[in-house]
């Protein structure tokens, strides 16, 4: 997809008109794939609103270090907010490059307008605003993973004491909590929770005031220039900063999507497999378009929510290796992966996908009695046989586990249950696996003891481990997820509010040169 809508990039020669088909390609595909709002453009804070804070930062730095005339500023100031007040009309031309938003200012206020331009070049205003627009991105992907996983932890602790079978190589391995399962989900998307604020701090540092490549010969503030932004910290080398740093960023945020995507897409084929089966003990609720009916079959109830799910989440993956690609085998600072378009439908599939298994996770319905039914109904609890006997009785894990293995043949061959396996053919069993070696001769786990091994219910409580399923552990986990999630919805308001509050102060230090 990423190949199919790219438009040769040059953002510097690109014609307004190409510009706007571009866009529009863009904006067309994503709305036919539900993964752009109409009017997010002309809402949102885009190329054309970041050139106008540049703009109006710049005036005001330079005006205060004497670097631009006091005398001429009032009448840039105007040209630069009636620029901005046109372009923010319903309908108006929104330029997204420094060569098309410069005509404007000086259509608005003449030739004194370019003295704003002292000591900047596209270069460093569009790696700038390439960043700021990321940054808005990431925290909208950041607070919809925040979202999600708060309705995964939620359904973990709801089904803290749900005892299911959990699958390894496809097949059925060992019993365990349904919530404990959900948790370790919950665990991977808080480490992209965590890739998400560690590629943030690398994206939220300002470019301006580097010029090309090597700075410029004017003395310009480019701390106050990152204040005035909202930026935590500058890119520290002129040549980093738009030929290497911006090509980075959007590999970068790549690389978290596809996490999220692939954390998905686990999940959902995890519980697409039960489909395939006559009698799931997890399904997806009936009704809406979670579900839809053959055309041909009746007795079919076709998982569609499912199906979407680890479509969009295979979307993601291919629009994240976009800049990847893009950025393959080109010198330093091309343009090929910095479009802003397309770094930003990357981002907003990312976070389609997690409102997807937002979807599928308040959809599930699981039957605790079938789950422990089909627990009884194989030997996923075999190991704890061996264990048992290692434990307590210190026979060897391997001559417990051939004891186990042995025993669980024999009840496959005729057709027993765990529950209804004879104890008298345990003993037998036993007694002929370890014959001749200088371990216990006797099966020393007594019938009742026998019996307890093979309980799924009672296998779990008994853990020990420190992040198993066992009801402590359950609960402390369940809590510092919860913490987790109240600590990242903190960091995403307080980041948002460090950049609402610069944009506010540069407002009104604006507004004072505006006559």
């Amino acid at each position: 997809m990423t190949d199919a809508i790219r438009l040769p990039a040059d953002s510097e020669r690109r014609s307004q008109l190409g510009r706007s088909l571009h866009r529009g390609l863009l904006m067309s595909l994503l709305a036919a794939a539900s993964l752009w709002p109409a009017g997010v453009f002309a809402a949102d804070r885009d190329e054309f609103f970041w050139l106008g804070e540049i703009n109006k930062a710049t005036a005001v730095i330079n005006t205060d270090e004497g670097l631009l005339d006091k005398q001429l500023t009032p009448g840039i100031a105007a040209a630069l907010a009636k620029v901005i007040a046109d372009g923010d009309k319903k309908g108006a031309k929104r330029p997204s490059s420094v060569i098309t938003f410069e005509p404007l200012l000086i259509e608005a206020g003449g030739m004194d307008v370019t003295l704003l331009h002292a000591g900047r070049s596209s270069q460093d205003m569009h790696a700038t605003y390439r960043a700021a627009i990321l940054r808005d991105d990431m925290l909208d992907l950041a607070e919809q993973l925040n979202l999600t996983a708060t309705t995964l932890v939620d359904l973990a602790a709801e089904h803290a004491d749900t005892i299911v079978p959990n699958y390894t190589n496809g097949v059925a391995a060992q019993p365990n909590s349904f919530g404990h399962y959900l948790l370790g989900h919950a665990a991977g998307l808080a480490r992209d929770a965590e890739r998400i604020r560690q590629a943030y701090a690398r994206i939220d540092r300002s470019a301006m005031g580097t010029t090309v490549l090597n700075g410029t010969g004017w003395p310009l503030n480019r701390q106050r220039m990152a204040d005035y932004l909202g930026f935590a910290q500058l890119v520290d080398n002129a040549y980093d900063a738009s030929q290497i740093s911006s090509m980075d960023e959007p590999v970068e945020v790549g690389a978290v999507v596809t996490a999220i995507a692939l954390h998905t897409g686990n999940f959902v084929e995890d519980i697409m497999t039960q489909y395939a089966g006559s009698r799931p003990w997890i399904l997806l609720e009936e009704g809406g378009d979670n579900t839809y009916v053959s055309s041909a079959m009746p007795q079919k109830r076709n998982p569609g929510l499912l199906n979407s799910t680890r479509s969009d989440a295979s979307t993601a993956i291919t629009l994240a290796l976009g800049p990847v690609i893009q950025t393959h085998n080109i010198t330093p600072g091309m343009p090929d992966p910095k479009d802003v378009d397309q770094n930003t439908a990357m981002v907003a599939a990312g976070i389609k996908t997690l409102k997807d298994l937002d979807r599928v996770l308040k959809a599930l319905v699981i039957n605790r009695d079938r789950a422990l039914e089909e627990l009884n109904s194989d030997w996923t609890a075999s190991q704890e046989l061996a264990d048992i006997l290692m434990r307590k009785y210190s026979v060897p894990f391997r001559e417990g586990h051939h004891f186990a293995s042995e025993l669980v043949d024999y009840a496959k061959q005729n057709a027993i249950k765990p529950l209804d396996f004879p104890y008298a053919e345990a003993q037998r069993i036993y007694a002929e696996a370890v014959a001749g070696t200088k371990y216990p001769q006797a099966l020393p786990m007594a019938e009742a003891e026998f019996r307890a091994a093979l309980d799924p219910v009672a296998i779990v409580k008994a853990r020990s481990t420190s992040g198993g399923p066992q009801p402590a552990e359950m609960e402390r986990m369940i809590a510092k997820a919860r913490a987790q999630l109240a600590d990242q919805d903190a960091w995403i308001k307080e980041r948002r509010g460090v950049i609402d509050a610069a944009l506010a102060r540069l407002d009104g230090d604006f507004a004072k040169l505006v006559p």
